[in-house]
């Protein structure tokens, strides 16, 4: 039975982009974004890429399964493991499925549950997204909403700065704080901090951030919508956030690099962590 009071984030996928399978991943992980999150005896999902169908697996023993997902935005690296996941399709279990503002790249809106029928559907998919059994909720929120999806449990949000857009989330629970902020790119020409961000992760206890690249990478990938573990370190000390989490991995940075990145982010800003498939971190 779970503590009513624990409160912690545990890695599911780490990855960004695309999966990466093979040995010279093994050890952070392959699978892209997913996070569960525990708020005492209540779950909460953040992303569904491929690593929500490892963690489907497990949850097989909780059944039955009353929680919430909630998505930065649709690409497929965040999506990717939801027709995967096992639990959406036992009709003892409960859903609520939640994002922001979608697009679906020529400015006109969709709803979530309009991605997920795209997504599943021929020629892209086999079967339907009415295959599910589970009770499934959408609920479509405004960017800059603050969330209350259980009690005890409140969700800010804030916009990033991503092709078709993502949210950052700020999940507090207990008088601590986890901030999920990936899928997002940071002002390199000018140095200013996203204040977006900077308000949103403001004393944080743990701050998992968008480190796709270097500092030295980035201008080859400027306008891809991602950001740097340096840029993650400025942020976290503008903000006066306690633990960095370097997260969303670019498929290119095998283990080797990693633990690269790792040692110079720890020597930058002692604490600083690279998340792991497995980790769990509690604020």
């Amino acid at each position: 039975m779970a503590d009513d009071a624990d409160f912690f984030v545990r890695f599911w996928g780490v990855r960004g982009s695309i999966a990466c399978p093979g040995a010279a991943w093994a050890r952070y992980g392959g699978n892209t974004s997913c996070l569960e999150v525990r708020c005492g005896q209540q779950l909460l999902i953040f992303d569904g890429g491929t690593g929500l169908r490892v963690l489907g697996k497990q949850l097989q023993i909780e059944t039955p399964i009353d929680a919430d997902i909630f998505f930065t935005h649709t690409h497929l690296d965040h999506i990717g493991g939801v027709p995967f996941f096992v639990p959406l399709f036992e009709q003892q279990n409960r859903f609520t499925l939640w994002a922001g503002p979608l697009s679906c790249g020529n400015g006109e809106p969709m709803t979530l549950e309009d991605v997920f029928r795209k997504m599943m559907a021929p020629p892209l998919f086999p079967v339907p997204v009415d295959v599910f059994k589970a009770k499934i909720r959408y609920r479509d929120f405004k960017v800059g909403e603050t969330l209350t999806p259980r009690p005890g449990v409140t969700i800010r949000t804030a916009k990033l700065h991503h092709p078709d857009d993502a949210t950052g989330y700020r999940i507090e629970f207990g008088g601590r704080s986890i901030c999920y902020v990936t899928d997002t790119e940071h002002d390199a020409e000018t140095g200013k901090r996203d204040l977006n961000v900077v308000e949103l992760i403001r004393d944080a206890d743990i701050f998992v951030y968008d480190c796709t690249y270097t500092d030295e990478e980035y201008p080859r990938f400027k306008k891809w919508g991602h950001s740097t573990w340096e840029e993650g370190a400025r942020l976290a000390d503008t903000a006066n956030a306690k633990t960095l989490v370097i997260f969303h991995h670019d498929p290119g940075h095998d283990d080797a690099t990693m633990d690269r990145i790792g040692e110079a982010a720890a020597r930058q800003r002692p604490g600083t962590l690279v998340a792991r498939e497995g980790l769990i971190l509690r604020p």
